[in-house]
């Protein structure tokens, strides 16, 4: 199987035809209604939680989310690239793992005494090199996405258990302790890392031409390809850049912890949560870089606003659960209508 037949993500037929004026208002509803419960849980943890928008508040949230952030901005690649249907199409299931290699990599190194130049450029290399293994497999081997992904993320998880004999491994440099610290203010310099990095992202991205290739290859496969764009090397790009992503998130990790992480499967359904959740905060409904930036935020304000007011978190699992389901249903049922 060919990386080009994986991408055939839209049905070819539909028994049931709505009105572009219907789909136009239902896209909207979707776009805007998102937008009303994201004001409306600011709103309603601000009532109940004093401390919630408070401008320390606003900034650990915004640290806390760096590292969820910039590997759902990883997914996110993958999902322009790889186009709609998250089965066969974007996704990378291996993205919290590939953080918590590169975490390990990055402490092991720092424990044997080597400098954070090294260090660093060992967990990105560790985290390039599981996007290049899951491009092979999914381009030049035919696997499917998100069986490709899923076996690596297993692959990946048992290196890092050997690694760190399933212990945390603590490290503490001075790259570390600058990123782990506050500014003037009590902003944690991990919230600029994010947006600094989602600048840098959304320029390459959203307005480039290999952005809008990346966003051809995704949506419009066939035209694409008649158009003579590349589309493997494309979507080897796109799982690449994602793995890139994991490592930068690893290295963020060990500041943030102040050591390797045990728990780093943990992350993977938040990351899915806000990638996918991010299609509804762009005027098109596709997955944009910028909408990821505020479906991280969107994410992390629940998390904070639970955390505060003492819920279970358990219960914010279910809620991330369920917020899968509505993005995916909604989007999947806007696009059987404009087809």
């Amino acid at each position: 199987m060919s990386a080009d037949v994986q991408f055939a993500s839209l049905p070819e037929n539909s028994t049931t035809k709505a009105s572009p004026a219907s789909g136009k208002l239902a896209a909207a509803a979707l776009r805007f209604g998102s937008l009303l419960a994201f004001a409306a849980i600011l709103v309603i943890f601000a009532a109940t939680a004093p401390y919630f928008l408070t401008v320390g508040n606003i900034g650990n949230v915004l640290g806390q989310s760096a590292i969820s952030g910039v590997l759902a901005i990883g997914l996110t690649i993958v999902l322009i690239a790889g186009g709609s249907n998250v089965v066969t199409g974007g996704i990378d299931l291996s993205l919290a793992a590939n953080m918590g290699l590169s975490a390990a990599v990055y402490a092991t190194l720092i424990q044997l005494g080597f400098s954070d130049v090294v260090a660093t450029a060992a967990a990105l290399a560790t985290g390039l090199a599981i996007g290049i293994v899951n491009a092979l497999a999914i381009v030049f081997a035919g696997i499917v996405p998100l069986l490709a992904t899923l076996a690596v993320m297993n692959v990946v998880a048992g290196l890092e258990l050997v690694l760190t004999q399933n212990t945390v491994l603590p490290a503490s440099t001075d790259l570390l302790t600058a990123l782990s610290s506050s500014d003037g203010f009590g902003i944690p310099i991990l919230a600029y890392v994010l947006i600094g990095f989602t600048i840098i992202a959304t320029a390459i991205v959203q307005f480039t031409p290999l952005g809008l290739r990346l966003y051809a290859v995704g949506e419009f496969p066939e035209a694409a390809r008649a158009a003579g764009l590349p589309l493997k090397s494309l979507v080897v790009g796109a799982f690449v850049a994602s793995g890139f992503c994991g490592g930068i998130a690893g290295i963020l990790s060990v500041a943030y912890l102040s050591g390797s992480t045990t728990g780093s499967g943990e992350m993977l359904l938040p990351v899915v949560v806000t990638a996918l959740l991010g299609s509804v905060f762009s005027r098109r409904l596709v997955p944009t870089i910028g909408g990821t930036l505020i479906s991280t935020l969107f994410v992390g304000f629940l998390i904070n606003g639970f955390q505060l007011l003492n819920l279970p978190s358990t219960l914010v699992s279910g809620v991330q659960g369920l917020l899968i389901l509505i993005v995916v249903s909604a989007t999947t049922l806007l696009r059987k209508r404009e087809i």
